[in-house]
């Protein structure tokens, strides 16, 4: 029935799903892996799905900006789509998909390097050294961060120094800021740094991971 209406709706067409090897998943009798022994006797069906799409970006550019789907900086892959018989609980049995995202740079070199200065720790102010390219919309809101390696979000950062306010020395080919003492974990461990734009509202620079 889904195959049948993917031919005949448009968007459907669009979204893709994994093959069923799994065996259908309704109708159960409740608490069991019996199908349906009531009196309606009811067919089994894989009525539990999991469909997908990826939206190309090119579809909200502009001609111009347009680029080949191959070249979409996102792709997904399905690597995991099964059933768990076990569960009891409905006349329907559970069916998960488990994905890759993958998220491609939109540009081949940072728009900023950076790196910390010398040794790393509690007992004293530290420096950050970093230059930007050309093409940068710096903003006086720009900010450094000091992340965990293992950080998920640009709002988990540890501490962070603002790009002018913090600034101790500049010229024509980088530029240092200083981050207080009083913020850096006196546990230590392994962190990055990370460069946020204000007026690109992302993260533009990431430095390699270091000790502190």
């Amino acid at each position: 029935q889904l195959n049948m209406a993917k031919k005949e709706e448009a968007f459907l067409k669009e979204f893709k799903e994994g093959p069923l090897q799994f065996k259908p998943t309704y109708k159960f009798d409740l608490d069991s892996e019996v199908y349906d022994t009531s009196e309606k006797k009811r067919k089994p069906a894989w009525t539990d799905r999991i469909l997908w799409k990826l939206k190309n970006l090119s579809e909200d550019a502009s001609k111009e900006d347009e680029f080949p789907e191959e070249q979409n900086p996102i792709s997904v892959t399905l690597n995991n789509y099964v059933s768990y018989m076990s569960y009891g609980i409905s006349d329907h049995k559970p069916v998960t998909g488990t994905f890759k995202l993958e998220m491609k740079p939109l540009v081949s070199d940072p728009l900023v390097v950076l790196s910390p200065e010398g040794e790393w720790s509690a007992e004293h102010d530290v420096l950050i050294r970093y230059s930007a390219a050309p093409e940068l919309p710096s903003s006086a809101w720009d900010w450094i961060g000091l992340f965990q390696v293992t950080f998920r979000h640009v709002k988990d950062y540890i501490t962070y120094a603002w790009v002018e306010d913090d600034e101790i020395s500049s010229s024509r080919n980088s530029k240092e800021v200083y981050m207080s003492a009083s913020e850096i974990p006196k546990t230590g461990g392994e962190f990055l740094l990370c460069y946020f734009s204000n007026n690109l509202q992302s993260i533009v620079g990431i430095s390699e991971p270091f000790q502190v």
